[in-house]
């Protein structure tokens, strides 16, 4: 015989119904009139990770820790992330898995967008420590991680694997990752393609310049020519035109990348 039961008093089941029916307000309220399953997409994953802190406590592994406590782990945003997609219509599994070279498990969850499966990790996307380079000093980081929204299949595959306890769709479209959306996804790196591009982005007032690379060499290039290589000269080039544009006389720029994604991103 099961009987089921819950861990929480009954006011404590108002508290974090409450706290997710405004979770639902709040999305909702911050959606464009007519915006499509990836739009909204994009505006639970950027509404968890500006409100939620990823941290263990009490109540990480559900739901309640992210609507209620603002706290959670990976089992938290997967969970919020189900919860918000499916009220909003889109399509979402909720993915339990194993993480590659350790021995913590994961979850995330799958969506599915115009058709085809996509990856949606919100927990990682709330992770800016897991940049490499000195851009994680800064106090505050200046950017969310949209890199592991809709992320290139083959590359988030590398680093987690979901549980065979039950099928799941294949992911494998690339038509929603942020990058190919946004035109900063480059098939090969020559210079003056990715400073036209770093000065496009800097021209429309961003702050933060970040691109990625489908081929691995040209991903290495890159961070040869643009981080390694003495002087940082090309990077300088990209600080100078941002100086020009502001009138400055001294910029101070942060470099972070994702090698497994191959991404990279600039600061300013």
């Amino acid at each position: 015989m099961f009987s089921p039961g819950y861990s929480y008093t009954d006011e404590e089941i108002r508290e974090i119904q409450a706290a997710a029916d405004n979770a639902c307000q709040e999305v909702s309220a911050l959606l464009p009139e007519g915006a499509d399953d990836y739009e909204k997409a994009k505006t639970v994953y950027t509404y968890l990770i500006d409100t939620a802190e990823y941290q263990e406590s009490e109540d990480d592994q559900s739901m309640a820790g992210i609507f209620w406590k603002k706290q959670a782990v990976c089992a938290g945003y997967a969970g919020a992330a189900q919860y918000l997609l499916e009220y909003l219509g889109v399509p979402c599994i909720y993915v339990e898995g194993s993480t590659a070279g350790s021995t913590e498990g994961h979850a995330w969850n799958i969506i599915l967008l115009d058709g085809d499966y996509y990856y949606f990790d919100a927990t990682n996307g709330d992770q800016p420590e897991f940049l490499e380079g000195d851009a994680v000093q800064l106090a505050e980081p200046k950017t969310i991680l949209y890199d592991y929204l809709c992320p290139f299949p083959k590359e988030y595959e590398m680093t987690y694997t979901p549980s065979s306890e039950f099928t799941l769709p294949e992911c494998t479209a690339t038509a929603k990752n942020f990058y190919v959306l946004n035109e900063a996804c480059f098939d090969h790196y020559d210079y003056q393609s990715l400073y036209d591009f770093c000065c496009m982005r800097l021209d429309n007032g961003a702050a933060v310049v970040r691109f990625k690379f489908r081929d691995q060499e040209d991903f290495d290039e890159v961070y040869r020519q643009w981080i390694q290589s003495g002087g940082d000269e090309y990077i300088q080039d990209v600080a100078r035109y941002y100086m020009g544009l502001y009138g400055i006389s001294t910029v101070e720029y942060h470099y972070g990348v994702l090698d497994n994604l191959k991404t990279m991103y600039f600061m300013f």
